[in-house]
């Protein structure tokens, strides 16, 4: 799956809360260009990076030719 045909929307309040827990958006954006990508059900999509001291998911929804991000979250 090439991510560069989507238009990629973080929606405000995901951004909000990453950054309240100390996921910067360099981070976000490598997660979503080199992560691996899971697609689950009709429209879901996981973006996950594992990093040696922590791995970061980006949990959205395709609709058409737009990702929308509505969580993102760390597991240590």
């Amino acid at each position: 799956m090439d991510i560069s045909r989507y238009t990629v929307e973080i929606k405000n309040h995901a951004f909000k809360r990453a950054l309240e827990r100390g996921i910067y958006p360099d981070l976000i954006e490598e997660t979503l260009l080199k992560g691996k990508k899971e697609i689950y059900g009709k429209h879901g999509i996981k973006f996950i990076n594992e990093g040696a001291k922590r791995t970061l998911i980006c949990v959205g929804q395709i609709i058409g030719t737009k990702i929308t991000i509505y969580t993102i979250e760390e597991k240590n």
